[in-house]
This record gives C-alpha cells, sequence and structure tokens, in this order.
C-alpha cells in the first residue's frame, strides 16, 4: 500500500535551512522551558509516599486538603486523577511505616467524610536514596541508548550518518521532555521507558532513509549527492507516513481511552512520534548533508 507514489519529487532539500532554523528554535525554546519549569518528578525520583484515593461522589478539593491538614505529613501534593472523585495524595517525606501512613490518612478521610464514603485504590513508597538512584540509572540508561547508536551506526554506516542520527534522536527526545514539562505532568519511571521507546523508533525510520540514501548513491552514478538524498527521502515518504500514522492512531486511542494510569506515557509517545518522523526527514538528512558540504563530497555511505 501507498500513500504517496516513490517518484514524486519534494523539495525536501532545498527547504532544508529552513527547517533547521525552526528545529534550532525549537529547542531553544525547549532548553526555555526545561530551565524555567523544571521536571515534576514523580516518586520514583523523588522519594515519598503516595495515595490514591477514590470517593464514590463528586467531592471539593480543598475540603479534602483541609481534612489532612491536622497530620504530620510534612510537604503534601493533593491533586485530582482523571476526574473529580478521584485524587492523589503526596507525601514528599517518606515515612518508616506505609501501611501507618495509610491508616492516617484514611481515619483523618473517614472523620470528614464518612467511612464508606471512599476507597484507598493503591498506596505506594519510594525512600529518598533509591529517588536518587533511579533518577541517575534513567539517565544514565539514556545516555548509554546515545552512545550504543552512536557505535552501531558508525558500524553500519559511517561516523557522519551516526552522528547525524544521534543529533536527530537528541532534538527528538528534548522537544518530547519539553513538552512533557510544559505539561505539567509527573515524570516517573514508566515516561523514561516511553523515552527510550522514542529513541528506538526515531532511529528506525532514520535509518531506514539512510539505507536508501545508501543504495541510490552507489546506484546513481551521474547524480550529485543532494539530489540522491531528496531522492531517497521522497521514496520513502509514505512508508514513513504508513508507519507513523497507524502508530499514531495506536497511541491516540491508548491516550484518550487508555485510562489515566497510562495516558501519560501515551502522551509522551505521541509528541515523540510526531518530532520523529519530522527529525527523519529533515533533521537527521540535513545534518548529514552538512557534514559532507557540497554534491560532490560523498561518493559512498
Amino acid at each position: 500500500m501507498q500513500l504517496i507514489r516513490p517518484d514524486i519529487n519534494l523539495d525536501f532539500v532545498g527547504k532544508r535551512k529552513i527547517f533547521l532554523m525552526f528545529s534550532l528554535s525549537l529547542i531553544v525554546l525547549s532548553i526555555l522551558v526545561l530551565f524555567s519549569k523544571g521536571m515534576n518528578y514523580g516518586i520514583d525520583f523523588t522519594g515519598g509516599t503516595l495515595v490514591q484515593v477514590q470517593f464514590n461522589k463528586k467531592i471539593n478539593i480543598s475540603k479534602l486538603r483541609t481534612s489532612l491538614k491536622p497530620l504530620p505529613l510534612g510537604d503534601t501534593v493533593i491533586q485530582n486523577f482523571g476526574s473529580e472523585r478521584e485524587f492523589l495524595i503526596r507525601v514528599q517525606k517518606s515515612s518508616r511505616s506505609t501501611k501507618g501512613l495509610e491508616n492516617n490518612i484514611k481515619i483523618a478521610i473517614e472523620n470528614n467524610f464518612g467511612k464508606d464514603s471512599f476507597k484507598i485504590r493503591r498506596t505506594e513508597m519510594v525512600g529518598p536514596k533509591v529517588g536518587a538512584d533511579l533518577r541517575n540509572k534513567a539517565l544514565s540508561s539514556m545516555f548509554f541508548a546515545l552512545i550504543g547508536i552512536l557505535i552501531y551506526v558508525s558500524f553500519r554506516f559511517r561516523f557522519r550518518q551516526a552522528i547525524a542520527s544521534v543529533i536527530a534522536l537528541i532534538h527528538d527526545v528534548l522537544i518530547t521532555v519539553a513538552v512533557f514539562s510544559f505539561s505539567g505532568k509527573e515524570f516517573s519511571l514508566p515516561i523514561v521507558a516511553a523515552v527510550l521507546t522514542i529513541i528506538g523508533y526515531s532511529l528506525n525510520d532514520t535509518i531506514v532513509v539512510f539505507d536508501r540514501i545508501r543504495e541510490n548513491n552507489l546506484r546513481s552514478r551521474r547524480q550529485g549527492f543532494f539530489e540522491v538524498v531528496n531522492m531517497s527521502i521522497n521514496q520513502t515518504l509514505s512508508r514513513t507516513i504508513l508507519t507513523s500514522g497507524t502508530t499514531l492512531v495506536a497511541v491516540l486511542a491508548f491516550l484518550f481511552l487508555g485510562g489515566e494510569i497510562i495516558s501519560d506515557v501515551a502522551f509522551t509517545l505521541v509528541v515523540g512520534i510526531i518530532a520523529g518522523t519530522y527529525s527523519s526527514i529533515y533533521v537527521a538528512s540535513s545534518f548529514l548533508l552538512f557534514s559532507y558540504g557540497s554534491n560532490e563530497s560523498a561518493k559512498k555511505i
């Protein structure tokens, strides 16, 4: 199945400077967002205790805050979780006894809302040292993933292709994380897994384009390298749109129909798929062209 004919000749290469400036603007904006807003780290990374409470009917969140105020919980964040009947109570300082903390919260809510007016769905606790260790390991996993990709693509193609691929992946990750930061959503271990998935997904698209560039470069001896790159992007465009489109439909179904538990992961994947598809077409190939400099400087890749 082909949505776009392989012999179509859209001028992607001719517009590369425009889109690189657009990408550079997005990266600068993403860095500004990350520095100004930071990340809303979950208890996976900060340590603390999380209690999820579901009420039988709609309640006022300010009344819930008032009911828990007498408890010695320290820094506490209470927020809606999907509906006006369900709430997350996040205590930044971990308690030695999760069960004791849960019971204290349960008693306080019972005294203000009634015994059978709610139920506690889950209670999770992470120590501060464990949270810091998880945060460092999450960052390390992304770093070593990029190093591994650099080595693999250097072996599969050349070092220039590897650098272009990694730049495109950093572009995707940075934009995705910045959008996540701007949304105020909680950054947790499942989100790290989603970011790593985006890295693999985006790389796959880039490798397909680079493979076609290498094939066409060997066959088209009379064409300059810029023309070969543009032709290769056009030839793989239908495959890129079909693959990204079908994946995006599935992830959007998770986002809107999968419930609150997986909505943040689905949101991350939606942003990452869009950014990854864009970077495979414009960013990776454009940086590859800049690394060669002219039509005549590349014979084989």
